[in-house]
Order: structure tokens, then sequence, then C-alpha cells
């Protein structure tokens, strides 16, 4: 018997860790059997088995420029600090919408700084129209085509839909033949109903709205991520069942790139102001999710990405040998978990040596994780 057979022998999810090990998939039980056990070494230690076996050891990122077009908002998440609620009859002065010439700026400065991938995402603003868009995402590709835009959430595209009176599937295609390569995974939080209904509001979409949009999206040739917001007032439950329903969706409609585990920031937000969440959670329950996550996804979603902005640069180094396997990017002028008071950030050279820390060999990807150069 080898040393890390006798150890899982001798762990209380012996018979979990061995269904890992073996190649079986996990399912509910095991999942939260996992989120709840106190062998959390072992866990991460089989955890980064498997991401070895799945993915190898290079560690990907790639170079991007958050581009936040607006933070007016129709819903009134108690979850986000960056929002400025909408109202036809007030404007809030920290409120903004970008023009179309703004934008360009930014895309521009962001091109600048040797961006391969646009990352736009933002509130649910009902005065934009679907041609507003269009206009941004054609003037970008033409002025800049080898820029990948990856833009706008499952949970933006729903609120698109309904605004604009088209299908979701009609709003996907204007979208793609204006130049959208691939959707971000904003909006999912938690998929829950009950939980969904505490940290979320209308017209924010449901959990079974936001895996629908992705699957059209997925069937039409347009890939995306896919994340949870975890650490606010969900319980162990909730994470495996969102999981897992990331997991079907993706065995119905294959699309997703990467799944990020979002941990919450709670500062500025009206959960934590109403005294519901009393801070964030702790690095050992960051680990945790990660190693779950990738024992769950094991061959249906292969990318676990760590989004160090949350997350924090040293738990995401050891988040790395608990599954992980990809840092997202560079996240040039981030702003929603700005919002909140964080104020991460990083040089490419910066996230490449925070990989070769751990002995891993980093790499700069294209948003569809295929290898640019090695670092």
């Amino acid at each position: 018997m080898s040393s890390l057979q006798a150890l899982v022998k001798g762990s209380s999810s012996a018979s979990v860790l061995e269904k890992a090990l073996s190649g079986e998939r996990f399912d509910f039980d095991d999942g939260v059997a996992l989120m709840r056990s106190r062998d959390m070494y072992l866990v991460g230690l089989v955890a980064d088995i498997i991401r070895r076996k799945c993915v190898g050891d290079t560690v990907t990122f790639a170079v991007s420029y958050n581009l936040n077009y607006t933070n007016l908002c129709a819903a009134r998440c108690s979850i986000c600090a960056f929002y400025k609620p909408y109202s036809r009859d007030f404007s809030d002065p920290g409120a903004y919408t970008l023009g179309i010439g703004e934008a360009l700026a930014q895309v521009g400065e962001a091109v600048s700084l040797g961006t391969t991938e646009v990352h736009m995402a933002g509130g649910l603003n009902p005065e934009l129209p679907l041609e507003y868009y269009e206009q941004l995402f054609r003037e970008v590709k033409a002025r800049w085509p080898w820029v990948t835009l990856k833009a706008l959430s499952p949970a933006e595209i729903h609120f698109i839909s309904g605004v604009t009176g088209n299908t979701v599937r009609e709003v996907l295609k204007r979208l793609k033949s204006a130049g959208l390569d691939g959707t971000t995974g904003g909006g999912a939080e938690i998929f829950d109903e009950r939980i969904r209904d505490e940290i979320s509001t209308g017209p924010k979409c449901t959990g079974e709205e936001w895996l629908s949009v992705a699957e059209e999206a997925h069937r039409l040739g347009i890939p995306g991520n896919s994340t949870m917001l975890y650490g606010h007032v969900e319980g162990a439950e909730h994470r495996v069942d969102h999981i897992l329903r990331l997991r079907e969706a993706q065995d119905r409609a294959p699309g997703f790139l990467s799944f990020i585990p979002l941990k919450y920031s709670p500062e500025k937000t009206e959960l934590y102001l109403s005294g519901r969440v009393t801070g964030p959670t702790s690095s050992l329950d960051d680990l945790r999710v990660v190693a779950v996550s990738r024992l769950l996804l094991a061959g249906s979603i292969n990318n676990i990405a760590l989004y160090w902005v949350s997350l924090g640069k040293q738990v995401t180094q050891t988040a790395l040998t608990y599954g992980g396997n990809d840092l997202v990017g560079t996240a040039f002028s981030e702003k929603v978990f700005r919002a909140t008071g964080r104020e991460e950030t990083a040089s490419t050279e910066e996230l490449a040596q925070m990989i070769r820390e751990t002995g891993r060999t980093p790499a700069q990807r294209d948003t569809f994780y295929r290898i640019l150069k090695y670092l």
C-alpha cells in the first residue's frame, strides 16, 4: 500500500477520496461530505493529483482588461457595492454610462498595455438599446480585430432580451455577428432559489434562466466562463448544488471554458452593512471550495480558475496546490471588487512569479485556453 493510499484509508472521507482517485464521478452527497470534511489537507492533496491528470503542471492567465461600461443597475443586489440604483427620476452623482467613444478610448488603453482580451461587464441599465452593444463591438473589431471580446454575462444578456423585446437567441446571434467572441461568467451567484432571493433582486434572472442563456450561447458557438459567488449566506449544500448544475449544463451543451469560484468581498455591501454577513470567509474555506470544485468538475470543466483579485495573492498561490490551474487574467482597470475596498493589482511578471514560486510553469493564454507563450 502506498503512503497516499494509507493516508486516504485513514481519512474520515476515505470512500469519497477513493472514488476521486479511481476516476469515478462525484454525486451530491460526495460533494457535501467533502465541503464539510475536516481532512482539508488530504482533500487538497487529492484535488492536486486530479488537477495534474486533467491539465498538467502549466498555470495560465490572459492579459485582460476589464471594461465596466455602466454602473447603473435596475437590480438592487445586497451583495454588490459597485452598482448605482437606476431610476428615471433620480440620478446618483456617482452613476455613469460610457459613450461609445469613451468605451473605445478604454479599449485603446487596453491595447497599449498588451491586452489580448477585453472583459466587458456592467449593470442592468434599461436605457441601453441592443444597438449600443452592436455598435461598440463592431467598432472594437474594426480597429483591433485581434482583440477578443469576452463580453456580457448570461444575466446581462437575459436582461437585454427582456428590455429590447428580442429573444435570447436573437440577442446572441446579433451580438455574435457584431463581434462577440465569448460571454463572461458573472451574475451566476448561487443558483438555489431561496438563497438567490436573499442576495439578489429582480430583474436579475433566476439561476435556471442563467443556465438557459449560457446553454443557448454554447449551442450558437459562443463559449464562456462559469462562476459561483460563495462566502455570504449559502451553505455547503448550496455550493455543491450550484457546481453540479453547471456540470449538468456542460453535459447538455458544452461551452464552459472554466469555473471560477468567486470569494464574496463583503465590505460596503448592503449584506455586510445590515449585519447579515460579518466578514469574508476564511482562507481555509477558500481552499476547500477550490479543492472540492476540482473534484466535482473533473472531466467536465477542467480549468479551475483562481481570481486573485478576490482571493488575494498569497491564498491564490496556495490554492494552486489545491486544484487550481489558472489565474484568470491581469484584470487591468477592475472596478467591481475595487468598489468594496480591494485594491489588488498585478503585472504579467508578478503573476508569472507567483506561479514560479509554486514550482509550476507560467504561460500566457488566449481567451480559449490556447497557450500564446511560456513565461
